[in-house]
């Protein structure tokens, strides 16, 4: 509904005015004519019919009072024209395209476009950044702001354009589908339908700009997290390590598809291969392996050195630790976790204590062991993962 009504509006603001507006006509309508036969393109229709009368009004105010407000500049397209309606055939991705503006800060491009285009709540786009809620929600008002302030329209941008924001549309899809995978709060560990949602976005990005390696990288790392996605929790919603998964569920034609794309994307990369084709070789690794014992760690851990030189984040090293102890025992892992702690920038992430306490335990030190469980617990909101390491703990 945004990515439709926001076409007409070329206004972010006004375009989610008009979308709160359409609920609150359905309100009324659906309660005395009951739900229509396609209740989505009802809202969207109230939707962009209230954002165009709005819009009319507007231009009948600054025809009438040209001393009290500022004309539209001439250089402004006029509403409902599009450059290009063909370059990005989709609206959901056309406007993941053009939130993430290079005007704005990367972050800022990142957050709005997860908050705004995504449907991710605030308080999940905080923990996807590892930041405070506060501190997220100011930074997406004043994205905002900056776009009514600098007079940035919404604009397709030209398919010359794309590659330019390539990267950091690929980092929402990302960020969308590790929100979707395991869900930072609520009861269950997955979210279908963010999960789909990325996945269909990666695959039209990947069709839309097939011959950038990174696309490939990124649709086949998202193919292999699909492929195993059912197997994630047992009936009873409690979540299972991937050693504990039934890999006779997996999606084999999903991991076939990613293996396909990962060997296009690493060709293609010419020797530098990007972190997302990178991270998509270690999920393929993952998968291609008939059993957890028959996984090839030696070449992970090399694949995840190289990701770190592309991409040096902390999340990226507490990964490779658990890499770390499959190669060298639990203890190696414990030093890269321990220079993690000192560093600071995981403090309030839930998955550095957790690990911590799986390297403790591993060694016998399960008064130690037990603390960082806690701790992990303390940081965790989501049900099933709460579920799994209290289980731990006792």
């Amino acid at each position: 509904m945004l990515a439709a009504t926001v076409r007409v509006t070329r206004d972010l603001d006004a375009a989610e005015e008009a979308v709160q507006d359409a609920y609150v006509a359905a309100l009324g309508s659906w309660a005395r004519d009951g739900v229509p036969d396609r209740p989505g393109a009802w809202l969207t229709t109230a939707a962009r019919r209230t954002a165009l009368n709005a819009m009319a009004r507007r231009r009948t105010l600054e025809a009438k009072l040209p001393l009290l407000v500022d004309p539209q500049p001439a250089e402004t397209p006029m509403p409902g024209a599009d450059p290009d309606p063909d370059v990005i055939p989709d609206d959901r991705l056309r406007l993941v395209f053009t939130c993430c503006h290079p005007a704005l800060a990367r972050e800022a491009q990142v957050a709005l476009t997860l908050r705004l285009v995504c449907g991710v709540p605030t308080p999940d786009v905080a923990h996807a950044f590892l930041v405070s809620e506060p501190t997220m929600a100011a930074r997406i008002t004043r994205a905002k702001k900056k776009i009514a302030g600098a007079g940035i329209p919404y604009a397709v941008p030209e398919a010359a354009e794309l590659p330019a924001r390539l990267d950091a549309v690929l980092t929402v899809v990302h960020l969308l589908a590790a929100t979707a995978h395991a869900a930072p709060t609520g009861d269950g560990l997955v979210r279908d339908d963010l999960a789909e949602r990325a996945l269909d976005l990666a695959r039209m990005v990947y069709v839309l700009l097939p011959s950038e390696p990174e696309t490939a990288g990124l649709l086949a790392l998202l193919l292999v997290h699909h492929a195993r996605r059912a197997t994630r929790i047992d009936a009873d919603g409690r979540l299972l390590r991937l050693a504990d998964q039934d890999r006779a569920a997996w999606d084999r034609d999903a991991i076939a598809e990613a293996d396909r794309l990962v060997l296009a994307a690493l060709h293609a990369a010419g020797g530098a291969p990007g972190r997302f084709a990178l991270q998509a070789a270690i999920a393929a690794l993952h998968a291609q392996a008939p059993s957890s014992e028959a996984t090839d760690w030696p070449q992970i851990l090399e694949l995840y050195d190289a990701l770190l030189r592309v991409w040096p984040s902390p999340v990226v090293t507490l990964n490779r630790a658990v890499a770390v102890a499959m190669v060298a025992g639990p203890e190696a892992a414990l030093a890269e976790i321990a220079a993690l702690e000192r560093d600071g920038r995981l403090a309030g992430y839930r998955y550095l204590p957790a690990t911590k306490a799986d390297m403790l335990r591993r060694l016998g030190r399960h008064e130690e062991a037990a603390e960082a469980y806690r701790a992990a617990l303390a940081l965790s909101e989501n049900a099933a993962e709460r579920e799994f390491l209290a289980e731990r703990l006792a």
